[in-house]
């Protein structure tokens, strides 16, 4: 049998691309050697959310008594906060694998080589461990959505008895009294938060000079300042060049031209993540690939016609948000041949997280980017300590910033504060909607809401 389409990979853009396809009558081949739903799901996002709403209500918890509850001695058991995000998981898995039941789809289990530009070859473990060809796909088209692995920095130690990543943070069973993250970006700064609430000390070693360097850089200073109130430790503008294995461990990092140690019991590796290629045979197809991921055009198609990456792997924007909207671009095409006039996610408008305490979200372009670009702009500010609702939730810390142009065409949104992962979607439409100011400013918000807040910035 021939496939329409052979998906490599079922984390969010793979699965979800799966089922859109099967729905439109299209025959599927899904090929995943691991647990289904990919990263995301498994050692990403989903678990990741589940300890950070943990961490928010241990730290609501602790501060009840500000809103005139009495709570006794609070205590925290990690093995039951894990068990409750296994629990999630696991529903969302059950879930995924009914999907793959969809008529249309068949699943099979293995990894995945290419062996030309329509042939997939799965391999799967024998008794000795070796890997063998166990069978052969065929398909029309090929979608690569194999995602991202780990990255380690070059250095002494990198590997060494108490360097983790963010996988085995998802697996602890007790809580480290000194943790130091390498890595001040998304990842990083996630397990910062949530593990200062679990009660250890955290330091943050960010060879940036800023956290978050792919955001506004006004809003990542907010947002350290915040954490660092909280008892986060921070060394910015710092290289991370050995780590020592021991009761204590030991990190040296140079900042500022002097070296400095950092005494710790657990490291977290989170210098990000790179395309996950190393099995799929690239070079023999000659499927170009650069450091960053698999190349692809506005198609999301490769350089070799009928074979598409999306997700990590292509290096484009590594959200699974990302992943999924890639996909429906590629299917797209792979349907019509053109996504021009089709009613298809745009790829230049993504919105992006993060589930600190406060949140962080953006979309569009920053500050820097546009000041880069030589593109004229005015910001737009208001905060959060002026909103009703903001008070009374006992959420004052943040800000929401929105960027336009000459003419209030909107060009970014930043918003640091709660629920800034939920508001941010506000700014979103506006822009795929070539929208400006006045739209915000001329449309009623609801009282007392935190969506008052964007409002107040448009009348700025």
């Amino acid at each position: 049998m021939e496939y329409d389409i052979i998906i490599i990979g079922a984390g969010p853009g793979g699965y979800e691309t799966a089922v859109a396809a099967a729905r439109k009558g299209l025959q599927v081949a899904v090929i995943e050697k691991a647990d289904l739903g990919g990263t995301c799901l498994n050692a990403g996002c989903i678990p990741t959310k589940c300890l950070c709403h943990t961490a928010e209500v241990l730290t609501q918890v602790r501060e009840a008594a500000m809103q005139g509850i009495s709570t006794g001695e609070v205590n925290f058991d990690l093995a039951a906060a894990m068990e409750r995000k296994n629990m999630v998981v696991s529903k969302l898995q059950s879930g995924i694998e009914a999907l793959m039941k969809t008529p249309g789809i068949t699943l099979y289990r293995g990894e995945a080589r290419l062996a030309d530009s329509h042939t997939v070859d799965i391999l799967r473990t024998d008794d000795s461990g070796a890997l063998h060809v166990t069978e052969t796909v065929n398909g029309r088209n090929i979608i690569i959505a194999t995602g991202s692995v780990t990255k380690f920095l070059p250095i002494d130690g990198a590997h060494a008895p108490g360097v983790v990543t963010s996988t085995e943070m998802l697996r602890l069973k007790s809580i480290p009294r000194r943790l130091c993250i390498i890595g001040g970006g998304v990842i990083g700064l996630e397990f910062a938060s949530i593990y200062n609430s679990f009660g250890s000390e955290v330091t943050v070693v960010e060879f940036c000079k800023e956290i978050l360097p792919n955001f506004d850089r006004d809003t990542a200073k907010r947002l350290r300042t915040s954490l660092k109130k909280r008892g986060i430790t921070f060394c910015t503008g710092a290289a991370a060049k050995s780590i020592v294995p021991g009761t204590p461990m030991t990190v040296t990092c140079e900042e500022k031209g002097k070296d400095t140690t950092i005494e710790t019991d657990l490291v977290l590796m989170a210098v990000g993540r790179a395309a996950n290629t190393g099995a799929l045979n690239l070079d023999d197809l000659n499927i170009a690939y650069t450091a960053r991921g698999i190349v692809v055009d506005r198609h999301m198609q490769t350089n070799v016609p009928g074979i598409y990456a999306i997700g990590d792997v292509n290096g484009l924007m590594q959200l699974a948000h990302a992943a999924s909207a890639q996909g429906a671009v590629a299917l797209q095409h792979i349907i019509a041949g053109s996504v021009h006039g089709q009613c298809v996610p745009n790829l230049d408008i993504i919105p992006a997280a993060v589930f600190t305490v406060p949140e962080v979200a953006m979309v569009g372009r920053t500050e820097e980017q546009l000041t880069e670009q030589s593109i004229a702009y005015k910001a737009y500010k208001s905060f959060y300590r002026a909103n009703g609702k903001a008070l009374g939730m006992d959420a004052d810390e943040g800000v929401v910033k929105l960027l336009a142009d000459e003419n209030g065409i909107l060009l970014g949104g930043h918003i640091l504060g709660a629920h800034a992962s939920d508001l941010i979607h506000e700014v979103a439409i506006l822009m795929q909607k070539g929208g400006s100011i006045d739209d915000i400013r001329t449309t009623i918000h609801a009282h007392p809401s935190l969506s008052e807040i964007i409002l107040a910035a448009s009348d700025f």
